[in-house]
């Protein structure tokens, strides 16, 4: 018995459209909540939200056999993170902050057995082979590892060609909040010098081999950002949902009142 199948990676493979939305409640009760929207992809974000090991595993836990593919953002790219949410059962990573063809390259290696990588082989007694239940994990699962890197820096638009080259990457991100910032326009990446910058790198990303992808809370600029080329677009972020939903709920109360 193999490895299961990435499906997500396998519907980028074919070039489908993939709609997701951040999953920032470090919860696995709201991760399912969220998974009965339909999105096509869930990032499990351990960067900008409180998820640590034990919560990105119940996570996976409870979007096993959902349409929602699980992808997880860790907060860097150290080859001992990417072990152990590997051995959780992720198989869709995103890393932040990829600079050069050299760091893509090193996150490849970091996400596959040898010969091909550096991955540490104990899956026997990990959630990924179903605690060795599926005897040939180990021998297939590099074929079903999802990389997805996010650049988001001037240093990383720079270097954008080159990691386009790295085979093993499946696709880039382009994470506007940063690059905006980087580029000096805090706060707003709508700012012409940086939408400029988002929309040529796209239109990179979707003329290569790689899938481009991008987050947008507002509809026109997702729309833009998809007719740019990004073929995993998130579109909403569930903290964000709660937290206008909300408010809006209490302003019409005070307002009728």
């Amino acid at each position: 018995m193999p490895a299961p199948v990435n499906t997500f990676k396998a519907a980028l493979a074919r070039g489908e459209m993939l709609y997701g939305c951040w999953a920032g409640f470090a919860d696995p009760y709201a991760t399912e909540v969220l998974a009965t929207a339909g999105f096509d992809w869930l990032v499990i974000d351990g960067e900008h939200a409180p998820n640590d090991l034990r919560s990105i595993t119940a996570q996976l836990a409870v979007l096993s056999g959902k349409h929602s593919h699980p992808v997880v953002r860790l907060p860097m790219g150290e080859d001992w993170a990417i072990k152990q949410v590997l051995d959780a059962g992720a198989q869709t990573l995103l890393i932040p902050m990829v600079e050069s063809a050299d760091q893509a390259s090193a996150l490849v290696r970091a996400m596959r057995y040898p010969p091909q990588g550096i991955r540490g082989s104990g899956a026997a007694l990990a959630r990924a082979s179903n605690f060795s239940a599926v005897p040939d994990y180990i021998a297939t699962a590099n074929a079903q590892m999802c990389l997805l890197v996010q650049v988001e820096t001037k240093d990383g638009i720079a270097a954008l060609d080159e990691i386009l080259q790295v085979e093993g990457v499946d696709g880039v991100f382009i994470g506007p909040s940063d690059l905006a910032a980087d580029m000096g326009h805090m706060g707003d990446s709508s700012a012409a010098p940086v939408a400029r910058v988002i929309k040529d790198a796209l239109t990179r990303i979707a003329a290569s081999d790689k899938a481009a992808g991008i987050l947008a809370l507002d509809h026109d600029t997702a729309q833009g950002y998809a007719d740019s080329g990004a073929q995993f677009l998130a579109v909403g972020i569930d903290v964000v949902m709660l937290a206008q939903t909300a408010r809006a709920t209490m302003a019409k109360w005070r307002d009728d009142g």
